[in-house]
């Protein structure tokens, strides 16, 4: 296959690591060490947006004062939380992840990993693919003033890449995903492996969705634009 000129932009947890159930369980953790009662569906529906929108979404909800410590407080044990379940076994790479990776690699098809997680808790999957942050361009919530929904990390890896926008592949599993990509003005490709369906998906604006990495590489020739 010619080497593409589309670039691929990847989220992180739930697109190549299958650890969303984990951040669920890991926010539902902290949250109930903060005295805040949620179910855990309500908490699946907001993973993939970043840390700070989320716990401000949902201390709103509540109606519990949003301050800079209680922020601080639940995200640090979730990260904790997080970061447990990762030394335990259960957060591992998604079907094809690696190989899908690879090919890219191989074929000289830019790509970088965008992920509204911090690199505390994303050091972890990154080490779990075996991407090396020093030779493949990585941007965190760190690195960023705003995450998803805004289009802020999509446009830092686009940037890190030295590619147009608007000729990248946003891959994610979330409606955030989805419309960071649209407000970046990139096309999203959406995966459900991260729980969300697939007409919730389109009609956040993915024009692709399959069913996790393993399945994109299968039909890649879909979506890769040739030179």
């Amino acid at each position: 296959m010619p080497r593409s000129s589309t670039a691929f932009l990847f989220d992180l947890d739930g697109t190549l690591i299958d650890s969303v159930y984990q951040h669920v369980l890991a926010w539902k953790e902290s949250l109930d060490r903060e005295g805040v009662v949620l179910p855990v569906w309500s908490i699946h529906r907001k993973i993939g947006m970043s840390g700070g929108l989320f716990t401000n979404i949902l201390l709103r909800e509540t109606g519990l004062d949003i301050t800079p410590e209680r922020i601080q407080r639940l995200q640090q044990w979730h990260a904790e939380a997080f970061n447990r379940h990762h030394t335990q076994g259960s957060v591992r790479p998604l079907p094809g992840a690696r190989e899908l990776l690879d090919f890219l690699t191989a074929e000289n098809i830019p790509w970088a990993i965008a992920t509204s997680g911090r690199m505390q808790t994303a050091a972890h999957n990154l080490a779990a693919l075996g991407v090396d942050p020093d030779k493949v361009p990585v941007v965190t919530r760190d690195m960023v003033r705003h995450a998803k929904p805004d289009p802020d990390l999509f446009l830092a890896a686009a940037e890190r890449l030295g590619v147009d926008i608007h000729q990248a592949l946003v891959v994610g599993d979330s409606i955030w995903d989805m419309l960071a990509a649209q407000r970046a003005r990139a096309l999203g490709i959406g995966l459900l492996s991260g729980g969300y369906g697939q007409d919730e998906l389109q009609r956040s604006g993915a024009f692709r969705v399959y069913d996790d990495p393993a399945d994109l590489l299968r039909h890649i020739d879909e979506v890769a634009a040739r030179d």
